[in-house]
């Protein structure tokens, strides 16, 4: 016996099929092959075991002792083989599978629910998993591989991360139709100041764009009010509580007819959203073909 012989899976395919038929050309036949590749199959078998595993008669081929032994060792491999490769057809043809992305919550609540929507219709043995997480941990979520991607802006200058644009956005003031800046037909960093502003507390999420573009343009804003979440500068722009700065995407989404949303310029502050990937992380179909869906959502919008 060769100790460094491994049956491959044709080898056992033929000697399993041979056993069952007891024929060569049956079990050709059965296997799509011509009968001198099965001969050859059960030769090299026998050859690298060192042991003959069938009796030649002159109507049939007889098991010897050891194919007998053997077969139940042959047939558990092959299930698995069969099964495995199967699984794989499942995960390939979206049969079966699971995505997990990273997601800020105020882009997940206007990005996410028509692409889930959809994508859980078309594919629902599809687990969709969302970690709706902070933007200061966006990007450690996906590079320490808690999930397969994100969607979002990273917010640390040169990440260790590879990203893609999903959707070009950008920072703009929402307002009330009656606020003295709605009837401009620009508005520059350099308007914004002394008027009462809302964004987000320092440190977070857009607000050290916010700061250093403010300081580039030589202007103090009089930000009144912080929030953690874009949603809540939405509702207090609405009460005549001051603007908002925010990207202009989210504005949108949410739809309301009295707010005014103006693209700041001078200078224009790109505020981008990107799938994010660890380098050298290949997606799943399942998570290719979810990010497919959400281009397509927001093609639609």
């Amino acid at each position: 016996m060769n100790q460094n012989f491994s049956p491959t899976v044709r080898q056992l395919r033929a000697f399993v099929c041979v056993h069952q038929l007891r024929k060569l050309s049956a079990a050709a036949e059965r296997l799509y092959v011509t009968q001198s590749a099965v001969s050859m199959l059960i030769r090299q078998l026998e050859e690298g075991l060192g042991t003959r595993l069938f009796d030649r008669t002159t109507r049939s081929l007889q098991p010897t002792a050891a194919a007998e032994e053997m077969l139940a060792t042959a047939e558990r491999i092959l299930r698995d083989v069969d099964s495995l490769s199967a699984g794989f057809r499942e995960l390939a043809t979206l049969q079966r599978g699971r995505v997990c992305l990273a997601i800020t919550p105020t882009l997940a609540s206007f990005l996410m629910p028509s692409a889930i929507r959809r994508f859980g219709e078309a594919h629902p043995q599809v687990r969709v998993l969302v970690d709706d997480c902070a933007p200061e941990q966006f990007v450690s979520r996906i590079i320490g591989e808690h999930v397969d991607f994100g969607i979002g802006t990273p917010e640390r200058p040169g990440a260790a991360v590879e990203t893609e644009t999903l959707l070009r956005d950008h920072l703009s003031l929402v307002c009330l139709r009656d606020h003295p800046l709605a009837g401009r037909k620009a508005v520059r960093w350099s308007d914004l100041g002394g008027h009462p502003l809302i964004t987000v507390r320092p440190g977070y999420g857009i607000r050290p764009l916010i700061d250093s573009t403010a300081r580039g343009a030589g202007v103090e804003l009089n930000v009144v009010n912080e929030v953690s979440f874009l949603s809540t500068a939405i509702w207090m722009t609405e009460s005549g509580m001051g603007a908002s700065i925010m990207p202009s995407a989210f504005a949108k989404a949410v739809g309301n007819p009295a707010l005014i949303i103006k693209p700041i310029a001078a200078p224009r502050v790109s505020r981008d959203i990107f799938v994010v990937t660890k380098p050298g992380r290949s997606l799943s179909m399942a998570s290719r073909s979810f990010i497919e869906t959400l281009r397509l959502a927001l093609k639609e919008r």
